[in-house]
């Protein structure tokens, strides 16, 4: 891949790298976003934020909130495996959403798109969703960090757009510098939550926790590696661990 372009926005600077078949958005160093024309997974977080969404114990949702779009890569999976299900975005970030247009074919999603921040978003929302996916994470100088502290008013917001059956789900990144937050994370979750599960893949630095009365284990999960046709992609769907914490 080459680097094509350098973009400033107002909340991050993005360097964008091409080849002939993808496109990746970086931020600080580390990969914000990824597009590819034949292929879906990548071995990393958005593969667990797709299969986390496919966890509700009463089948497949029909609706899905993402707080954190960026590049929309793990929405591209999960359009891929659920063609009519109802996705719902929040971002800050307008112009990484028009760059996302421009570079990732983000339209053909089909995603109701809001770019606004999202926690007076959720404040104000009535509205209630079978998966709630909170990925907001912003770009410091070095590393990514999340821009907001977990407390009961913010769990309560999340947990009120989520509908009854529906799943609660985080995306943290691991690793120094995160593991505070990732403690913490788990910590909150556990007490609130009847059911709380752990998904991790071996490339990826990052643990996204689904959260519920009920949560299904990975056996739900493997019908849908017959939808990936490259061999890539089941090979990385297969590689996904669910466990409960």
């Amino acid at each position: 891949m080459r680097r094509t372009e350098i973009v400033h926005t107002r909340f991050q600077s993005l360097e964008i790298w091409k080849s002939d078949l993808a496109t990746e958005f970086r931020v600080a160093g580390a990969l914000h976003a990824s597009y590819h024309q034949k292929r879906y997974l990548t071995g990393l977080a958005w593969d667990l934020i797709a299969a986390a969404a496919l966890l509700r114990k009463a089948g497949p949702p029909q609706s899905m909130l993402m707080l954190g779009l960026a590049g929309g890569t793990a929405y591209r999976i999960l359009r891929h495996l659920l063609p009519d299900c109802q996705l719902t975005a929040i971002d800050i970030d307008p112009e990484i959403v028009d760059l996302a247009r421009t570079h990732m074919d983000l339209d053909a999603l089909h995603i109701e798109i809001h770019t606004v921040d999202a926690y007076p978003w959720l404040e104000q929302n009535q509205r209630q969703f079978d998966v709630v996916f909170d990925d907001i994470y912003l770009a410091g100088k070095t590393d990514v960090f999340r821009p907001h502290a977990w407390n009961p008013k913010l769990l309560a917001h999340l947990q009120r757009a989520t509908a009854p059956g529906g799943l609660l789900a985080v995306n943290l990144v691991t690793g120094p510098g995160h593991r505070t937050m990732q403690s913490l994370t788990r910590k909150i979750l556990c007490e609130n939550f009847p059911t709380v599960r752990s998904l991790k893949t071996p490339a990826g630095m990052n643990e996204v926790l689904v959260a519920g009365e009920t949560v299904a284990t990975q056996r739900q999960l493997e019908p849908y590696n017959a939808i990936f046709q490259d061999w890539r992609d089941r090979m990385y769907w297969d590689r996904i661990t669910v466990r409960r914490i």
